[in-house]
């Protein structure tokens, strides 16, 4: 049986950095592990390709 509150929209989960952490709960604190963790992997990804690029134009203009 559905509640009223399954028809709410879910609110996006964000997090700040620094953020006191004292009233989430064990689930809220999960899922912003896993959000950042997502995050991380795309810092990580964008950084890769842009050493890539610039690793290709260095060796361009070093010959």
């Amino acid at each position: 049986m559905a509640t009223e509150d399954d028809d709410r929209p879910r609110k996006e989960i964000t997090h700040e950095i620094g953020q006191d952490l004292s009233l989430l709960s064990v689930e809220e604190l999960t899922e912003r592990v896993a959000l950042l963790k997502t995050e991380i992997a795309r810092l990580e990804e964008a950084a890769a390709k842009k050493r890539a690029s610039r690793d290709a134009a260095n060796s361009i203009f070093k010959s």
